[in-house]
């Protein structure tokens, strides 16, 4: 038709993916027409500018929650055209991924180890504030077995090498969600299986430096100078191993720490294993912030805030393994529990405490510091 300019071209979104978290960085491309980028989230405006060489980049606030994030480009006559993201899960841009150093909290290291010695069993805590550095341990060195905890590792062995988030409806994408989100074994198992199995998983471990955990066959199938003294891990109490996979508190608390720092591009993992992605670690995050195993270290927080874990269990051992994101940061929380005659609520509560008293402790901590 005589007359007729066609619609600018679609954005090209970079940053965030769908099925993936975000601290709100949004990114991309648009076309040599575009004079003008708009951002959306849920329908309501949240953004505008001029794209600078074809390229847009925010920042914005995203609530709590999964979101649907919508891109225009506009060119100088109105028209327009639209890219949209979703779900994305929201969480709070003081919580983005830094640099931090580990300090001893004292006040806290006293109420974990009050909680901890309360325990019907033998138990192990690893908690620190990613805002300031703070924390607490009690017997986190100690090894425990490892349960589902270490599907964690195999997710992040596949992810590595697969080299990107797999496909929503492909067959890693349903194996990987099968695994995080409902932890089925079988599923864990394949997946070992693609990333190299155990001895390769273990490899990757040691090259991040976690040395207290072992892949050991499959997933049984159901049937400063003045600087402040940093964060202690030691060994307080040993639970009885038998042959099988185990790992620790610290291992675990690294680990997860080690994927919250890749969905920047920092930390080990990224540096060691360059095809574990930003995206790759911004998936995983989404992933287990949607894992079905309430009443954990989500027990008694309050519903605002947000909780990405991995839980394993089985007859006499129960533990959580996550990173709790609420309004002025985020903190790292591991709780192990071992109990020869069996674990059981007990360990869930004490896992729901330990948080509860995290969160408490490093809020009033934010709170005097902002002062």
């Amino acid at each position: 038709m005589i007359g007729y300019v066609a619609a600018p071209a679609p954005p090209v979104v970079l940053v965030p993916g769908p099925n993936q978290a975000s601290f709100g960085a949004i990114s991309g491309r648009v076309g040599r027409r575009a004079v003008r980028v708009v951002v959306r989230v849920d329908g309501r405006l949240r953004g505008m500018q001029t794209p600078r060489s074809g390229r847009f980049s925010f920042h914005v606030r995203l609530p709590p929650r999964d979101v649907s994030i919508r891109v225009t480009a506009v060119d100088a006559r109105g028209h327009g055209a639209s890219t949209t993201v979703r779900p994305v899960l929201g969480l709070p841009a003081s919580a983005a991924p830094r640099y931090v150093l580990s300090v001893r909290d004292g006040k806290l290291m006293n109420l974990i180890g009050r909680l901890a010695r309360r325990f019907p069993g033998t138990s192990a805590v690893y908690v620190e504030d990613l805002t300031s550095g703070r924390g607490a341990a009690w017997n986190a060195r100690a090894r425990f077995p490892a349960a589902s905890t270490l599907k964690l590792a195999i997710a992040v062995a596949v992810l590595r090498t697969v080299r990107a988030p797999p496909h929503p409806g492909t067959s890693v994408a349903e194996l990987m969600r099968a695994m995080l989100i409902y932890s089925d074994n079988q599923s864990a198992n394949e997946l070992a299986d693609l990333a190299g199995g155990g001895y390769a998983i273990d490899g990757m471990l040691r090259a991040l430096g976690i040395s207290d955990t072992e892949m050991d066959g499959s997933y049984v199938v159901e049937p400063r100078d003045k600087r402040a003294p940093p964060i202690p891990v030691g060994t307080v109490s040993q639970p009885y191993l038998s042959p099988g996979k185990y790992t620790t508190a610290w291992d675990l608390a690294r680990l997860i720490r080690y994927v919250e720092l890749a969905a920047a591009g920092k930390g080990l993992l990224a540096k060691r294993f360059p095809s574990f992605s930003p995206s790759c670690a911004r998936y995983l995050l989404y992933e287990l912030a949607h894992v079905q195993d309430p009443g954990k270290l989500s027990r008694f927080l309050p519903g605002n805030v947000r909780v990405a874990h991995k839980a394993g269990w089985h007859s006499i051992v129960r533990h959580d393994n996550g990173l709790v994101f609420w309004s002025r940061g985020s903190f790292v929380a591991t709780v192990m529990t071992w109990n020869p005659s069996g674990v059981g609520t007990a360990s869930d509560v004490l896992a729901g405490r330990v948080a509860w008293l995290a969160l408490r402790r490093f809020a009033r901590l934010a709170r005097r510091d902002s002062h």
